[in-house]
């Protein structure tokens, strides 16, 4: 870092009884007080170089042998009125980036102008300044850092903008041409091979190599500093993403073990100065999130899911979680289910995790995941057999195009259900959890997105046994959102022997292996003993020969229990749906005299048929179990 010497005479200031004077053979005649501290010093120095006490010592009679100034209001304090008296007696001074701005804003205070006296203080500053200051970076590192001591008189001498000015054009430049500090040049050559060309190993660091440099400024500092990068439009938004990240773990870190260590604050002041510390990081976290990049993948979807979460505890507006939840939900995908388990700190929930703002998310994707057609219309298709122009290649490259745009939208989809589904099992141990919000986030995810429905089978069992005081009702309901024919062969046998399960969902689980077995040709397994007491004590007798399908009931073909492979219903369906019927039939299905059912019911309970070689092959199975029995 560049450094200054001005004056070249010895210090010979000293301290006697609490006050600062000067060694001299002239007697003193002028007290000035500053900050509380008394100087007793001589009036031709200091009046021959500075304006402003020349004017007071007018303004003011003298009373006494010493002529007494007060400086309440001077800035930079102490230390910077005696490098402006030192400079005055001729004693020799040192400056640099640390201490520069404190220089300027008392040497401005003080007048000290080419008016007064040619080669004045402020001529020579302003040289230093501009010359070496402003040309090396780790310079205009550390005064720009320096003038939030000085707010007002940085903005006003142009000394703040002037900084962000240098810093901006900087980072716009090659790190090689650029003044660095001896420690961080090192680290840039170290990057850079000898004949001047960047290696692939540290390329990314060495384009970056500014923003850890930055990261040590305030938020209102570094703000403005990167509007003015962003706005020179050179620098790649996915390193001004970098560069946020690198800020926020900086000035972020372990934001929810501090409120919780604040939350036990008793006192008032305790209080008062956890609510200071608190709005200081929302105005950071709220600063970061206006400056994050547009475009989609510039941050990573982890960092944004950490900035939400950081929102959340911090209490920050609705409209930077608002906006975080939208960019999280263009790159939902490259979630993780740990990431989005953020801490809810309502007052009006007691759940362990904010479930509404991950619902928010999940819709945000949904409404931006709309898929293009996936076959180009026939009139055009018609047109290209007759002619192969050159606007009709445009339109097959434009579909080509929209394909792959469909496809990867398809892609992201199927993660995101497969997230949605570990979340879910996470969220499903609260014990405070309704009922309504696990379901409303696991019927979001659209039915083509779960390849299959183990993983939220395994939510659903999670729920169950940490909320055993589900009601039938509510059992059913929850149920309802299962899939048992995208069960797996272990799934299925987990689901067949859990008694938390309603008993319409195990007979599903059942008649669905069974028909997959003969499907593929295999050997029907005999019902387990277990199941076989448990359809009995319900009067479920599968070995009943099975009845006629009434042409009057409609059944919607996304309710049919079908297999892959099995031909549409046409003859019988089998008794065991009949009896499933009578077990799942509350009192208020029926109607006053017990004889009729509801047609939604009727609907629900159909059966599809198969194959009648299927069912023969089933019942006869069931049949010699039984006689065996």
């Amino acid at each position: 870092m560049k450094f200054m010497k001005l004056g070249s005479r010895p210090d010979t200031f000293y301290t006697a009884e609490s006050v600062r004077t000067v060694s001299s053979e002239v007697s003193s005649d002028l007290i000035i007080e500053v900050k509380g501290c008394k100087y007793l010093l001589h009036k031709f120095p200091l009046l021959s170089k500075c304006l402003r006490l020349q004017r007071i010592c007018c303004e003011s009679p003298e009373t006494s042998q010493h002529q007494i100034i007060q400086l309440p209001d001077f800035p930079g304090g102490i230390e910077a009125f005696e490098l402006c008296a030192k400079f005055c007696y001729g004693i020799t001074i040192t400056l640099s980036a640390y201490n520069i701005v404190a220089a300027q804003c008392a040497a401005e205070y003080l007048q000290m102008t080419e008016d007064v006296e040619k080669g004045n203080l402020i001529y020579k500053l302003e040289i230093f300044f501009n010359s070496c200051i402003l040309q090396g970076w780790r310079d205009s590192i550390v005064t720009l850092q320096s003038t939030k001591a000085f707010p007002l008189w940085s903005e006003d001498l142009g000394i703040t903008s002037r900084c962000i000015e240098s810093i901006a054009s900087k980072v716009l430049t090659h790190p090689s041409k650029v003044s660095l500090s001896h420690s961080h040049s090192r680290r840039v050559r170290d990057d850079i091979s000898c004949n001047g060309a960047e290696s692939q190993r540290h390329k990314s660091t060495t384009k970056g190599w500014w923003a850890e440099d930055m990261a040590e400024l305030g938020i209102d500092l570094y703000w403005r500093a990167m509007i003015a990068i962003k706005s020179g439009g050179k620098i790649p938004s996915n390193l001004i993403g970098q560069a946020l990240q690198i800020y926020a773990s900086r000035w972020l870190p372990n934001i929810s073990r501090q409120v919780k260590a604040n939350q036990g604050a008793t006192s008032d002041s305790d209080s008062e100065s956890t609510g200071e510390i608190s709005s200081k990081h929302r105005l950071l976290l709220e600063s970061i999130v206006s400056l994050l990049p547009s475009d989609k993948g510039d941050v990573s979807c982890s960092f944004l899911l950490k900035l939400l979460k950081a929102a959340n505890i911090l209490n920050a507006s609705s409209s930077s979680k608002m906006e975080l939840a939208r960019r999280v939900a263009l790159q939902l995908e490259e979630a993780r289910v740990s990431d989005l388990l953020i801490p809810s700190l309502s007052y009006s929930s007691d759940t362990l995790y904010d479930v509404d703002i991950v619902l928010t998310i999940l819709e945000e994707f949904m409404l931006q995941g709309q898929s293009p057609p996936t076959s180009p219309p026939r009139s055009r298709l018609g047109f290209e057999r007759r002619r192969r122009s050159r606007s009709a290649e445009n339109i097959d490259f434009e579909f080509q195009e929209s394909r792959r745009s469909s496809s990867a939208s398809h892609s992201s989809k199927l993660k995101v259900a497969k997230i949605m589904d570990g979340y879910l099992q996470e969220i499903a141990r609260d014990i405070n959890l309704p009922l309504s919000k696990f379901i409303a986030i696991a019927e979001k995810i659209p039915d083509f997105s779960r390849l299959d429905h183990d993983d939220l089978y395994r939510a659903i069992d999670i729920y169950l046994k940490a909320h055993p005081d589900l009601n039938k009702s509510e059992r059913k309901k929850l149920c309802r959102i299962l899939d048992c024919k995208k069960l797996s062969v272990e799934a299925c046998m987990h689901a067949a022997q859990n008694e938390k399960l309603p008993l319409r969902v195990v007979v599903q689980v059942l008649f669905f292996e069974q028909a997959r077995a003969a499907m593929a040709g295999g050997k029907v397994a005999e019902l387990p003993s277990n199941i076989k007491a448990l359809l009995a004590a319900h009067n479920i007798d599968p070995s009943r020969p099975p009845g006629t399908l009434s042409t009057t009931t409609s059944i919607r073909g996304d309710d049919q229990w079908s297999v892959s492979g099995l031909k549409s219903p046409k003859s019988r369906t089998s008794t065991l749906r009949m009896k499933l019927a009578e077990d799942d039939f509350d009192e208020y299905d029926m109607n006053p005299d017990g004889l009729g059912r509801s047609s939604k019911f009727k609907a629900f309970c159909a059966l599809p048929t198969g194959p009648k070689k299927m069912f023969s092959k089933l019942l006869s199975i069931n049949r010699s179990g039984s006689e065996k029995n």
